[in-house]
């Protein structure tokens, strides 16, 4: 019963890290795209602060089910390997925005690209992504990988060891 204990509070605490994660890389990518795309300038402090309100909770949830898969094998690594640094954490973080981007990465799709369309945006084999893009991704996935290692990660791989107790 003791372990089974173990085992929950150690799960708790990696989703409580997890969810903390995508939160924070929420607004890094928030933070990190809207002076790019030009939004600060042209609205208000309480336009800007109502959007952000909405949009970054989604964009959240967004992150968190598109990074489950990535994360689950990094957390898992991180939690056989005893991995307690900061710097792995980091870069799985920026692995995992990499790897979403580049999951992505490829051509429209075809009725976009059907001639006379108003949306023929995209050349037929034509990147969607530019090297500012991705990494703009991977630095809002290394800022969620450090909020992780923050609250879950100082401590990765604790519950395989044993402690002793001298009785002395």
């Amino acid at each position: 019963m003791n372990r089974f204990l173990i085992y929950l509070g150690r799960f708790t605490l990696i989703l409580i890290g997890y969810v903390a994660a995508v939160l924070v890389a929420s607004v890094a990518l928030h933070l990190l795209i809207l002076p790019r795309i030009g939004l600060e300038e042209e609205m208000s402090a309480p336009t800007a602060s109502v959007i952000l309100f909405w949009s970054i909770p989604f964009m959240a949830l967004v992150i968190a089910y598109l990074a489950f898969v990535p994360s689950v094998i990094a957390i898992g690594l991180a939690e056989a390997l005893s991995a307690r640094s900061w710097l792995y954490h980091t870069l799985a973080g920026g692995i995992i925005g990499l790897v979403i981007a580049l999951m992505f990465q490829g051509s429209a799709p075809d009725d976009v690209l059907a001639a006379g369309s108003e949306l023929e945006l995209i050349a037929p084999g034509q990147s969607i992504y530019d090297p500012v893009f991705l990494a703009v991704l991977a630095g809002s996935g290394m800022f969620g990988g450090l909020a992780y290692w923050l609250v879950t990660g100082r401590t990765s791989g604790g519950w395989t060891t044993r402690r002793r107790v001298d009785e002395n």
